[in-house]
Protein backbone atom coordinates (compact mmCIF):
# COMPACT_ATOMS: atom_id res chain seq x y z
CA UNK A 1 0.00 0.00 0.00
CA UNK A 2 1.54 3.29 -1.11
CA UNK A 3 1.19 7.00 -0.39
CA UNK A 4 0.62 10.05 -2.56
CA UNK A 5 2.56 13.22 -1.75
CA UNK A 6 0.56 16.30 -0.75
CA UNK A 7 1.75 19.78 0.18
CA UNK A 8 0.18 20.08 3.64
CA UNK A 9 -1.29 17.87 6.33
CA UNK A 10 -4.87 17.40 5.04
CA UNK A 11 -7.99 18.13 7.05
CA UNK A 12 -9.73 14.97 8.30
CA UNK A 13 -12.89 15.70 6.32
CA UNK A 14 -10.93 15.99 3.05
CA UNK A 15 -11.44 12.23 2.60
CA UNK A 16 -14.75 10.44 3.03
CA UNK A 17 -14.77 8.62 6.33
CA UNK A 18 -12.02 10.77 7.83
CA UNK A 19 -8.27 10.38 8.31
CA UNK A 20 -5.96 8.88 10.90
CA UNK A 21 -2.46 10.40 11.14
CA UNK A 22 0.89 8.75 11.83
CA UNK A 23 4.56 9.77 11.86
CA UNK A 24 6.40 8.95 8.63
CA UNK A 25 9.35 6.73 9.48
CA UNK A 26 12.61 6.96 7.55
CA UNK A 27 13.80 3.38 7.12
CA UNK A 28 13.21 0.25 5.04
CA UNK A 29 9.57 -0.63 4.41
CA UNK A 30 9.03 -4.21 5.52
CA UNK A 31 6.18 -6.72 5.38
CA UNK A 32 6.86 -9.38 8.00
CA UNK A 33 5.33 -12.86 8.06
CA UNK A 34 5.71 -15.00 11.20
CA UNK A 35 4.49 -18.54 10.58
CA UNK A 36 5.34 -20.83 13.48
CA UNK A 37 9.08 -20.31 13.90
CA UNK A 38 9.59 -19.19 10.30
CA UNK A 39 10.10 -15.45 9.83
CA UNK A 40 10.30 -13.62 6.51
CA UNK A 41 10.91 -9.89 6.03
CA UNK A 42 10.13 -8.58 2.54
CA UNK A 43 10.73 -5.10 1.15
CA UNK A 44 8.04 -2.96 -0.47
CA UNK A 45 9.14 -4.44 -3.81
CA UNK A 46 9.09 -7.98 -2.37
CA UNK A 47 12.88 -8.23 -2.16
CA UNK A 48 13.97 -10.45 0.77
CA UNK A 49 15.49 -8.56 3.70
CA UNK A 50 15.44 -11.43 6.20
CA UNK A 51 19.15 -12.33 6.09
CA UNK A 52 20.23 -8.76 6.83
CA UNK A 53 18.43 -8.48 10.17
CA UNK A 54 18.92 -11.68 12.20
CA UNK A 55 18.28 -9.80 15.45
CA UNK A 56 14.79 -8.87 14.24
CA UNK A 57 14.13 -12.44 13.11
CA UNK A 58 14.91 -13.61 16.64
CA UNK A 59 12.70 -10.92 18.16
CA UNK A 60 9.73 -11.81 15.94
CA UNK A 61 10.26 -15.49 16.66
CA UNK A 62 10.49 -14.91 20.42
CA UNK A 63 7.44 -12.64 20.62
CA UNK A 64 5.13 -14.24 18.02
CA UNK A 65 6.54 -17.67 17.17
CA UNK A 66 4.68 -20.91 17.86
CA UNK A 67 1.23 -19.59 16.97
CA UNK A 68 -1.21 -21.83 15.15
CA UNK A 69 -1.71 -19.26 12.37
CA UNK A 70 0.58 -16.73 10.64
CA UNK A 71 0.90 -13.11 11.72
CA UNK A 72 1.54 -10.61 8.91
CA UNK A 73 2.69 -7.09 9.83
CA UNK A 74 3.35 -4.05 7.65
CA UNK A 75 5.82 -1.54 9.00
CA UNK A 76 9.28 -0.03 8.84
CA UNK A 77 12.72 -1.37 9.71
CA UNK A 78 14.57 1.46 11.43
CA UNK A 79 17.81 1.96 13.30
CA UNK A 80 18.32 4.43 16.12
CA UNK A 81 21.48 5.90 17.56
CA UNK A 82 22.52 8.55 20.03
CA UNK A 83 22.72 8.88 23.79
CA UNK A 84 19.69 8.43 25.99
CA UNK A 85 17.55 11.54 25.76
CA UNK A 86 18.98 12.42 22.35
CA UNK A 87 18.23 9.39 20.19
CA UNK A 88 17.34 9.81 16.50
CA UNK A 89 16.96 7.71 13.38
CA UNK A 90 20.27 6.75 11.80
CA UNK A 91 19.86 6.15 8.06
CA UNK A 92 23.58 5.83 7.38
CA UNK A 93 23.98 2.96 9.86
CA UNK A 94 20.80 1.32 8.56
CA UNK A 95 22.02 1.43 4.95
CA UNK A 96 25.26 -0.29 5.99
CA UNK A 97 23.24 -3.30 7.14
CA UNK A 98 22.68 -4.33 3.50
CA UNK A 99 25.91 -6.26 3.02
CA UNK A 100 26.73 -9.46 1.12
CA UNK A 101 29.04 -10.95 3.77
CA UNK A 102 27.37 -13.05 6.48
CA UNK A 103 30.20 -12.27 8.91
CA UNK A 104 29.67 -8.54 8.43
CA UNK A 105 25.91 -8.92 8.92
CA UNK A 106 26.45 -10.83 12.17
CA UNK A 107 28.89 -8.18 13.42
CA UNK A 108 26.61 -5.24 12.61
CA UNK A 109 23.51 -6.97 14.01
CA UNK A 110 25.27 -6.92 17.39
CA UNK A 111 26.89 -3.49 17.10
CA UNK A 112 24.02 -1.57 15.45
CA UNK A 113 20.83 -3.59 16.04
CA UNK A 114 17.71 -2.54 14.12
CA UNK A 115 14.16 -2.03 15.31
CA UNK A 116 10.78 -2.56 13.67
CA UNK A 117 7.81 -0.18 13.87
CA UNK A 118 4.51 -1.81 12.89
CA UNK A 119 1.75 0.37 11.47
CA UNK A 120 -0.66 -2.17 9.97
CA UNK A 121 -1.81 -5.74 10.56
CA UNK A 122 -2.70 -7.85 7.53
CA UNK A 123 -3.36 -11.28 9.05
CA UNK A 124 -3.73 -12.83 12.51
CA UNK A 125 -5.46 -15.78 14.20
CA UNK A 126 -6.23 -17.42 10.86
CA UNK A 127 -8.02 -14.35 9.52
CA UNK A 128 -7.04 -12.17 6.55
CA UNK A 129 -7.60 -8.53 7.51
CA UNK A 130 -6.85 -6.73 4.25
CA UNK A 131 -10.53 -6.18 3.41
CA UNK A 132 -11.31 -4.59 6.79
CA UNK A 133 -11.33 -0.80 7.26
CA UNK A 134 -8.07 0.64 8.54
CA UNK A 135 -9.61 1.59 11.91
CA UNK A 136 -10.51 -2.07 12.52
CA UNK A 137 -7.06 -3.27 11.45
CA UNK A 138 -5.53 -0.68 13.78
CA UNK A 139 -7.64 -1.92 16.71
CA UNK A 140 -6.48 -5.48 16.05
CA UNK A 141 -2.87 -4.28 15.81
CA UNK A 142 -3.10 -2.48 19.16
CA UNK A 143 -4.53 -5.63 20.74
CA UNK A 144 -1.66 -7.68 19.34
CA UNK A 145 0.83 -5.02 20.47
CA UNK A 146 0.24 -5.89 24.12
CA UNK A 147 2.71 -8.75 23.52
CA UNK A 148 5.33 -6.56 21.81
CA UNK A 149 8.47 -5.09 23.35
CA UNK A 150 11.73 -3.48 22.21
CA UNK A 151 13.01 -3.91 19.46
CA UNK A 152 9.42 -4.22 18.16
CA UNK A 153 7.14 -1.18 18.37
CA UNK A 154 3.78 0.07 17.13
CA UNK A 155 3.62 3.47 15.46
CA UNK A 156 1.52 6.00 17.31
CA UNK A 157 -1.53 7.53 15.62
CA UNK A 158 -3.90 10.43 16.20
CA UNK A 159 -7.22 11.69 14.87
CA UNK A 160 -6.23 15.26 15.78
CA UNK A 161 -5.01 17.15 12.70
CA UNK A 162 -3.46 19.89 14.85
CA UNK A 163 -1.38 17.34 16.72
CA UNK A 164 -0.34 15.79 13.38
CA UNK A 165 0.86 19.20 12.21
CA UNK A 166 2.82 19.54 15.43
CA UNK A 167 4.41 16.14 14.78
CA UNK A 168 5.48 17.30 11.33
CA UNK A 169 7.67 19.92 13.01
CA UNK A 170 8.78 18.37 16.28
CA UNK A 171 9.44 14.79 15.19
CA UNK A 172 11.85 15.92 12.50
CA UNK A 173 14.29 16.60 15.32
CA UNK A 174 14.37 12.83 15.89
CA UNK A 175 15.07 12.16 12.21
CA UNK A 176 11.54 11.33 11.08
CA UNK A 177 10.48 12.05 7.53
CA UNK A 178 7.07 13.71 7.84
CA UNK A 179 3.47 12.66 8.46
CA UNK A 180 1.20 10.08 6.78
CA UNK A 181 -2.59 10.40 6.65
CA UNK A 182 -4.59 7.17 6.18
CA UNK A 183 -8.29 6.90 5.27
CA UNK A 184 -10.01 5.36 8.27
CA UNK A 185 -12.59 3.37 6.32
CA UNK A 186 -10.41 2.06 3.48
CA UNK A 187 -9.36 -1.55 3.02
CA UNK A 188 -5.67 -2.41 2.52
CA UNK A 189 -5.05 -1.90 -1.20
CA UNK A 190 -1.59 -3.09 -2.33
CA UNK A 191 0.03 -0.98 -5.04
CA UNK A 192 -2.49 1.84 -4.74
CA UNK A 193 -1.64 5.31 -3.44
CA UNK A 194 -4.62 5.71 -1.13
CA UNK A 195 -2.57 7.11 1.74
CA UNK A 196 -1.35 10.72 1.80
CA UNK A 197 2.13 11.78 2.87
CA UNK A 198 3.55 15.16 3.81
CA UNK A 199 7.32 15.52 3.82
CA UNK A 200 9.64 18.34 4.76
CA UNK A 201 10.63 20.50 1.81
CA UNK A 202 13.12 23.33 1.92
CA UNK A 203 15.29 25.21 -0.54
CA UNK A 204 18.98 26.03 -0.54
CA UNK A 205 21.39 27.79 -2.88
CA UNK A 206 24.22 25.43 -3.86
CA UNK A 207 27.24 25.49 -6.18
CA UNK A 208 27.50 23.30 -9.27
CA UNK A 209 30.86 21.51 -8.93
CA UNK A 210 30.61 18.83 -11.62
CA UNK A 211 28.40 16.65 -13.75
CA UNK A 212 28.15 13.02 -14.72
CA UNK A 213 27.46 12.06 -18.32
CA UNK A 214 24.11 10.36 -18.81
CA UNK A 215 24.16 6.57 -19.10
CA UNK A 216 23.13 6.94 -22.75
CA UNK A 217 26.54 8.50 -23.40
CA UNK A 218 25.30 12.00 -24.20
CA UNK A 219 24.09 14.89 -22.11
CA UNK A 220 24.20 15.61 -18.40
CA UNK A 221 22.92 12.73 -16.31
CA UNK A 222 23.29 14.45 -12.96
CA UNK A 223 24.77 17.60 -11.49
CA UNK A 224 26.98 17.38 -8.41
CA UNK A 225 26.51 20.25 -5.98
CA UNK A 226 28.41 21.61 -3.02
CA UNK A 227 28.34 24.02 -0.10
CA UNK A 228 31.10 25.97 1.64
CA UNK A 229 31.96 25.06 5.21
CA UNK A 230 33.15 27.39 7.96
CA UNK A 231 36.71 26.50 6.98
CA UNK A 232 36.16 27.85 3.46
CA UNK A 233 36.31 24.38 1.90
CA UNK A 234 33.76 23.46 -0.77
CA UNK A 235 32.18 20.10 0.08
CA UNK A 236 30.04 17.90 -2.12
CA UNK A 237 26.60 17.57 -0.54
CA UNK A 238 24.51 15.74 -3.13
CA UNK A 239 23.24 15.60 -6.67
CA UNK A 240 20.49 16.81 -8.99
CA UNK A 241 19.06 14.57 -11.73
CA UNK A 242 15.83 13.74 -13.61
CA UNK A 243 16.43 15.99 -16.62
CA UNK A 244 14.57 15.53 -19.89
CA UNK A 245 16.50 14.35 -22.97
CA UNK A 246 16.39 17.85 -24.44
CA UNK A 247 17.48 19.50 -21.20
CA UNK A 248 20.41 17.10 -20.73
CA UNK A 249 21.89 18.18 -24.05
CA UNK A 250 21.25 21.87 -23.35
CA UNK A 251 23.09 21.64 -20.04
CA UNK A 252 26.27 20.41 -21.74
CA UNK A 253 26.38 23.62 -23.79
CA UNK A 254 25.39 25.85 -20.89
CA UNK A 255 28.07 24.43 -18.59
CA UNK A 256 30.84 24.39 -21.22
CA UNK A 257 32.25 27.81 -20.17
CA UNK A 258 32.91 26.57 -16.60
CA UNK A 259 34.33 23.12 -17.41
CA UNK A 260 37.81 22.83 -15.86
CA UNK A 261 40.46 21.81 -18.41
CA UNK A 262 44.07 20.65 -18.20
CA UNK A 263 47.03 22.15 -20.05
CA UNK A 264 46.07 20.21 -23.19
CA UNK A 265 42.49 21.49 -23.12
CA UNK A 266 40.94 18.22 -21.99
CA UNK A 267 38.18 18.29 -19.35
CA UNK A 268 39.42 17.57 -15.84
CA UNK A 269 37.58 14.66 -14.24
CA UNK A 270 37.15 13.44 -10.71
CA UNK A 271 36.05 10.19 -9.10
CA UNK A 272 32.81 10.44 -7.20
CA UNK A 273 31.99 8.87 -3.85
CA UNK A 274 30.98 5.23 -3.97
CA UNK A 275 28.51 3.38 -1.82
CA UNK A 276 27.28 -0.19 -1.51
CA UNK A 277 24.47 0.83 -3.87
CA UNK A 278 26.83 1.86 -6.69
CA UNK A 279 27.00 -1.72 -8.01
CA UNK A 280 30.27 -1.04 -9.83
CA UNK A 281 28.84 1.74 -12.01
CA UNK A 282 31.03 4.57 -13.19
CA UNK A 283 31.03 7.40 -10.64
CA UNK A 284 33.50 9.69 -12.42
CA UNK A 285 32.44 13.22 -13.28
CA UNK A 286 33.49 16.29 -15.25
CA UNK A 287 34.71 18.97 -12.87
CA UNK A 288 33.31 22.50 -13.04
CA UNK A 289 34.75 25.77 -11.82
CA UNK A 290 32.69 26.73 -8.73
CA UNK A 291 30.91 29.67 -10.33
CA UNK A 292 27.34 28.63 -11.15
CA UNK A 293 24.74 28.77 -8.37
CA UNK A 294 21.40 26.96 -8.42
CA UNK A 295 18.50 26.83 -6.00
CA UNK A 296 17.44 23.30 -5.10
CA UNK A 297 14.57 21.80 -3.16
CA UNK A 298 15.41 19.22 -0.50
CA UNK A 299 13.69 17.49 2.38
CA UNK A 300 16.33 16.95 5.07
CA UNK A 301 20.03 16.53 5.76
CA UNK A 302 21.90 13.38 6.78
CA UNK A 303 25.01 14.74 8.47
CA UNK A 304 26.53 17.22 6.03
CA UNK A 305 24.80 15.81 2.93
CA UNK A 306 21.31 15.98 1.48
CA UNK A 307 19.41 12.87 2.55
CA UNK A 308 17.89 12.31 -0.92
CA UNK A 309 18.51 13.50 -4.47
CA UNK A 310 17.50 17.16 -4.65
CA UNK A 311 15.33 18.89 -7.26
CA UNK A 312 16.38 21.87 -9.34
CA UNK A 313 14.18 24.88 -8.70
CA UNK A 314 16.03 27.53 -10.74
CA UNK A 315 19.45 28.89 -11.58
CA UNK A 316 20.61 31.84 -9.48
CA UNK A 317 22.89 34.07 -11.59
CA UNK A 318 22.42 36.76 -8.94
CA UNK A 319 24.22 34.75 -6.25
CA UNK A 320 27.96 34.53 -5.60
CA UNK A 321 29.15 30.98 -5.15
CA UNK A 322 31.16 31.93 -2.05
CA UNK A 323 27.93 32.89 -0.28
CA UNK A 324 26.52 29.35 -0.52
CA UNK A 325 27.34 27.90 2.87
CA UNK A 326 25.93 25.44 5.37
CA UNK A 327 24.81 28.37 7.54
CA UNK A 328 21.77 28.93 5.27
CA UNK A 329 20.30 25.52 6.08
CA UNK A 330 17.44 25.21 8.54
CA UNK A 331 18.38 22.95 11.44
CA UNK A 332 15.41 21.27 13.16
CA UNK A 333 15.23 21.35 16.95
CA UNK A 334 16.47 18.14 18.54
CA UNK A 335 13.80 15.66 19.65
CA UNK A 336 14.38 12.33 21.38
CA UNK A 337 13.36 9.36 19.20
CA UNK A 338 12.44 7.33 22.27
CA UNK A 339 9.66 9.82 22.97
CA UNK A 340 8.27 9.11 19.48
CA UNK A 341 8.46 5.35 19.98
CA UNK A 342 6.92 5.38 23.44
Amino acid sequence: MLAKAVADVPEPDSVKGGLRYEPKWDGFRGVVTIDGDDVEIGSRGAKPLTRYFPELVEAFRAQFGGRDHPVVLDGEVILRSGDQGAERLDWESLSQRIHPAASRIAKLSAETPAQFVAFDLLAVDGEELVDLPFDERRDRLESLASDMSDPLFVSRTTLDVDLAREWLTTFEGAGLDGVVAKPRTKAYEPGKRTMLKVKHHRTADVVAIGYRVHKSGSGVGSLLVGLYGDDGELRQVGGVSAFSDKRRLQLVDELEPVVLRDADGRPVTGDGERSRFSSGRDTSFVRLAPERVLEVRYDQMEGDRFRHTVQLERWRPDRDAESCGFDQLEVPSAYDLRDVLS
